[in-house]
């Protein structure tokens, strides 16, 4: 047992590296001196360490410790001492040599992730650095997702990964069969995110002639490109596609729509005159003139309003004044403003209301409806009773109204008419009981009574009484109707 204890301290002692022994006290600054050596040149090995882990230096003391400090630091002085006294040996020679410097990396610097700047450091290094580096170790992706990238899937197993929400490159489909069926593949699995993903892509990588030859006769992608290049404002390629398409009305509808964009008025004008003589149907080539014509329209009210408002000269414009300039705007809302600022004015000036009308073939409907609401907002209550008179040939006049009673009732209490004037046109309703609904609504006493006495309705007038006032001309006239 002592042979072998003996070989095994031999064995130890014969190495390169002796062993730590506690026997060992007076070489403890060699041996420490010989393990910075080691850790130096290991210094391009080990790039980093596990902080959680426990450090112990191979002094047997852990790192960071009071008495492992000190020794470092007698180290370093050691070291700068053996150099010196080297340089002052060697003074035969014919220059003397330079003190020899403390190494860069030490123990600390090696577990701590931290070293020193020293001469032999890069700018790189020098500009990044803030004294202390966090060495972790780059992790790689799953082996699965490099998959996606290198594997050759097929068109059918692409779509379905894109499906999915996998990211697939379809660079590698080269071939224009590839990606046809790469297409035909993705329409049929319904999916619209995929369709437009591998329509962006054919559209980058085939040229026009060949994807508009083949979405010919694809029109479901067809209907997918032209609404992305709507969404994306791509009018020349669209304008393209289109022609292509031999679609000639739609070609006109897309350049049409550039007049959105225009904000400066005269010059939206001239580009809808240039409108007129592209390739429209019948319908839609009149709706272009008529927005020609009411632009234009537009223009001389607007300058003329604009001159009355500011030199003061039409009490309207100083008692309503103008919320809003009146170009660009629609039809309807150009006859309300005309109705409101320009009712009295004759048929021949371009802001009268019935020059608007006869021009731009206005409703009946449409028009009376406009005309009343801009005529109640004023309570012009006289122009809304000659609105509504119509004379026969014989002569006699007649109330009408194209929208119905009822309508012509309610326009006129959202805006605050009297009770005279809504039991007027309450009476005018023909059915019984929308007629007593809004009178019992508005609190037209006259017009309930009256209907419930042409009813011969006992109960519900001895009723009705209870809801008037006592003592007033309403409760005396149901009790005069009730006594006969």
């Amino acid at each position: 047992m002592s042979r072998v204890r003996a070989d095994e301290e031999e064995y130890w002692h014969s190495s390169k590296f002796r062993a730590f022994t506690f026997d060992d006290e007076d070489d403890e600054l060699s041996q420490l001196k010989e393990s910075k050596r080691t850790v130096n040149s290991l210094r391009d090995i080990v790039d980093d360490d596990d902080d959680d882990l426990e450090r112990v230096s191979w002094s047997g003391e852990p790192v960071g410790s009071i008495s492992w400090s000190i020794k470092e630091t007698a180290s370093g002085s050691t070291t700068s001492l053996d150099g010196r006294d080297s340089s002052l040996q060697k003074g035969s020679s014919s220059y003397a040599a330079l003190p020899k410097q403390p190494s860069s990396y030490s123990l600390s610097s090696l577990f701590k992730g931290r070293n020193k700047l020293s001469s032999f450091q890069s700018l790189s290094d020098a500009l990044t650095d803030t004294g202390v580096k966090n060495y972790a170790p780059e992790l790689r992706r799953p082996k699965a997702e490099y998959k996606d990238y290198s594997s050759d899937w097929s068109p059918k197993d692409t779509v379905r990964r894109m499906q999915r929400g996998k990211v697939c490159s379809l660079e590698r489909f080269r071939s224009l069969q590839d990606k046809l069926v790469l297409l035909d593949e993705a329409v049929a699995g319904h999916d619209g995110n995929v369709i437009t993903a591998v329509l962006i892509f054919l559209k980058r990588t085939l040229r026009r002639e060949i994807l508009f030859r083949e979405l010919e006769v694809r029109q479901v992608a067809l209907c997918h490109l032209i609404h992305f290049l709507r969404e994306m404002g791509e009018q020349k390629f669209l304008l393209d596609l289109l022609r292509f398409l031999d679609r000639t009305e739609e070609v006109a509808l897309s350049q049409y729509r550039e007049h959105l964009n225009i904000q400066d008025v005269e010059k939206r004008r001239e580009f809808l005159k240039g409108c007129i003589g592209l390739p429209f149907s019948a319908e839609d080539t009149s709706h272009i003139q008529d927005h020609y014509t009411l632009l234009e329209r537009q223009i001389i009210i607007e300058a003329n309003d604009r001159h009355l408002e500011m030199a003061g000269q039409s009490e309207l414009f100083r008692k309503y004044p103008r919320k809003a300039s009146i170009l660009n705007m629609p039809l309807v809302t150009t006859l309300f403003y005309s109705c409101f600022y320009h009712y009295t004015e004759a048929e021949g000036m371009f802001s009268s209301p019935t020059n608007l009308k006869k021009t731009f073939k206005i409703p009946d409907k449409q028009y009376v409806l406009t005309a009343l609401a801009a005529r109640a907002k004023l309570r012009a209550w006289g122009d809304v009773d000659a609105l509504l008179t119509t004379k026969n040939w014989l002569g006699y006049t007649k109330k009408k109204a194209p929208i119905g009673f009822h309508r012509v009732v309610e326009i006129l209490q959202r805006n605050n008419a009297p009770v005279q004037v809504l039991q007027e046109y309450v009476r005018l309703v023909e059915d019984v009981d929308t007629r007593l609904n809004l009178a019992t609504k508005y609190k037209c006493h006259d017009v309930v009574i009256e209907t419930y006495r042409d009813l011969k309705d006992r109960i519900q007038l001895t009723a009705y009484k209870c809801k008037v006032e006592r003592g007033s001309a309403e409760e005396e006239k149901i009790h005069s109707i009730l006594s006969n």
